[in-house]
């Protein structure tokens, strides 16, 4: 199938706009690449500390440059569901790694916040740096140039962007993502979902709520909902980062352990000691970006997104914009109806024909770039469209399925569940802000009601547990940016706000802050730039301001007259508060050095503005 003119036009002016940082990137990697790893050229002082734990055998093989030495980089610990079982994986990884005549040392360990455990708390506000604070942490990893490739383990939210990052910042090496899968299903997604209401409303007690927590998040592996954990292994699988069909295998399972054997062996195949040398800053391109944009929008994926991957390209010299979001998106069928964009969870849709089906309708529509590399090999993104499996003990990858096994939640091109991907830019007097659609009903996608102003979400919720909010309205939560306070996602206020629109009113939300990858049936208008801190409109807000968010033609106004507008000053207020405690005094140059949303919301000066 011929490539879909909307994704052709796009990725052209992609790679127009960043012919100059692209080719300077190129041309850095490959200058590295040509240098080496420096253990053969390591000082014998140097070089014994970097084998000094090792076995004679590894040891021996390190002393040499002609046997491959593979980086582990983990966000392993046990506090995350979702990375408890990568405790295992080093083992494997060693034991196959010596299989194959190489080495492998865990070079760092990278740390991983749970937004889970922070949503509505203080520690939220640390959510996105810590983003960069893993794409530095691996760096530092890395610096001991001791490498030929390297194996990344890591699968919530700021963490695997984090992990691309500094992988692109590495891009010379060879680089495989290996996840560690969502754990199996527990309650159901929208039972949750309903009991949290309830104990926003007063009418369950906490006891109730947190059986029905434990009863969701139950076990080892990643949470089931599509939030942005699971979006991100889609990404990494699309974007050719992952072994085919890796993404959404159970943990602890045989075959995901066989996976991570697999994904050791070809990082030493695809190494420059191998005989197909694919270095990661060739795997990800301008057509591996535009690939991740469209699965991004034919999933449904988290908003999150809209900052981690402008950021994840602009490490490898690429300039991605909202607008390239919002015009991919204009074309790009939403084929998935996974919770919170429908009650199915990951296990559901990987059940249901998972990343395999997904890719092969894709790219028969000729929305997804074929002819891209990926550490798969030859072949390009088609390779894709197997998924593995272990016959009488041994991996193997069978051709997918052709056909959904369950319609309702993975859709046929032929009767997708919407004509576009769900994600869309909003643009007018209040700056820009991105909307997730997929899981707003039609009818919610305009609202146009008086705005009630808060500086902070728990304003909101005691505003609400007042009785104060059983109105249409517009919450502006604002001073909620990356200069602000970090940036913190505010899904805490779902539950809330959903409970007074199963009552009638329209309501709807405006924030410079984040909603969580979870982010589901409130029209939310998110990531608005320029922020209050900066002096953004959203600071010109009062109460009583009629907004109108219209998510069907992508604009968002405050309805004041003009004149009036023009003259109003911008408020402004102490946030001494939110930056001290948890350590977050340890993030004032975070804070100060921030760019805006649009532009990933990035403290890595190296990146520059988009």
């Amino acid at each position: 199938m011929a490539l879909h003119e909307r994704v052709a036009e796009v990725t052209e002016r992609i790679a127009r706009r960043s012919r100059d940082d692209r080719r300077r990137y190129l041309d850095h990697i490959h200058a590295a690449a040509g240098r080496g790893p420096q253990r053969g050229k390591l000082s014998c002082g140097n070089l014994a500390h970097a084998f000094a734990a090792c076995g004679q055998g590894d040891k021996a093989a390190l002393t040499g440059d002609v046997r491959a030495n593979i980086a582990i980089v983990s966000a392993y610990n046990d506090m995350l569901s979702a990375h408890q079982p990568l405790e295992r994986f080093p083992g494997l990884i060693k034991a196959a790694a010596q299989a194959a005549g190489a080495v492998a040392q865990f070079a760092g360990g990278v740390p991983a916040m749970c937004d889970g455990v922070t949503q509505g708390q203080r520690g939220m506000e640390l959510s996105l740096f810590s983003r960069d604070v893993v794409a530095m942490a691996t760096a530092v990893a890395l610096s001991h140039d001791m490498f030929d490739g390297a194996l990344y383990l890591g699968i919530c939210d700021k963490i695997v962007p984090g992990l691309v990052i500094a992988a692109l910042s590495f891009g010379h090496l060879p680089a495989i993502f290996v996840p560690g899968g969502p754990m199996p299903s527990g309650l159901a997604n929208d039972e949750k979902s309903r009991i949290r209401q309830l104990f926003a409303e007063g009418k369950c007690g906490r006891t109730e709520l947190l059986a029905a927590e434990a009863a969701s998040y139950h076990g080892p592996g990643t949470c089931t909902f599509y939030g942005t954990a699971n979006t991100n292994q889609m990404l990494m699988e699309i974007m050719g980062l992952h072994l085919p069909g890796a993404s959404f295998v159970n943990p602890n399972t045989p075959l995901r352990d066989a996976l991570t054997v697999a994904a050791t062996r070809r990082v030493i195949e695809i190494t420059a000691l191998g005989n197909e040398y694919t270095p990661a800053g060739e795997v990800i391109d301008e057509r591996a970006v535009v690939n991740g944009v469209v699965g991004l929008h034919a999933t449904g994926g988290s908003t999150n997104h809209t900052l981690h991957l402008v950021v994840m390209a602009r490490a490898a010299g690429i300039r991605l914009t909202w607008d390239d979001f919002a015009d991919l998106s204009d074309v790009v069928p939403l084929l998935c109806r996974i919770y919170p964009s429908g009650k199915a969870d990951v296990n559901h849709f990987h059940a249901a024909g998972g990343m395999s089906l997904l890719i092969r309708e894709l790219l028969h529509a000729g929305l997804l770039h074929p002819d891209v590399r990926t550490v798969a090999g030859e072949g390009g993104l088609a390779r894709y469209r197997a998924e593995p499996a272990l016959v009488d003990g041994t991996l193997v990858w069978r051709d997918g399925p052709r056909q959904s096994h369950d319609a309702g939640v993975l859709a046929p091109l032929s009767k997708p569940f919407s004509a576009n991907g769900g994600l869309k830019l909003l643009d007018g007097n209040l700056g820009r802000a991105v909307i997730k659609t997929s899981a707003v009903k039609p009818e919610r996608l305009v609202t146009e009601a008086p705005a009630i102003v808060f500086d902070d979400q728990d304003e909101l919720q005691a505003a609400f547990k007042r009785g104060e909010l059983a109105r249409d309205f517009v919450a502006v939560i604002r001073f909620q940016g990356p200069k602000a306070n970090g940036m913190p996602e505010l899904h805490k206020l779902t539950p809330i706000l959903g409970s007074l629109m199963d009552k009638g009113f329209k309501v709807a939300l405006l924030t410079d802050g984040r909603m969580s990858g979870a982010s589901g049936k409130v029209p939310a208008a998110i990531h608005l730039t320029p922020e209050a801190a900066d002096g953004g409109p959203i600071a010109k807000l009062r109460d009583g301001d009629v907004i109108r968010l219209d998510a069907a033609t992508g604009r968002l106004d405050a309805l004041v007259d003009t004149v009036e507008w023009s003259a109003r000053p911008t408020a402004a207020i102490d946030l001494a508060s939110h930056h001290v405690g948890l350590g977050r005094e340890l993030f004032a140059g975070f804070r100060a050095a921030v760019g805006p949303a649009d532009t990933g919301a990035t403290v890595l000066g190296f990146l520059g503005a988009a």
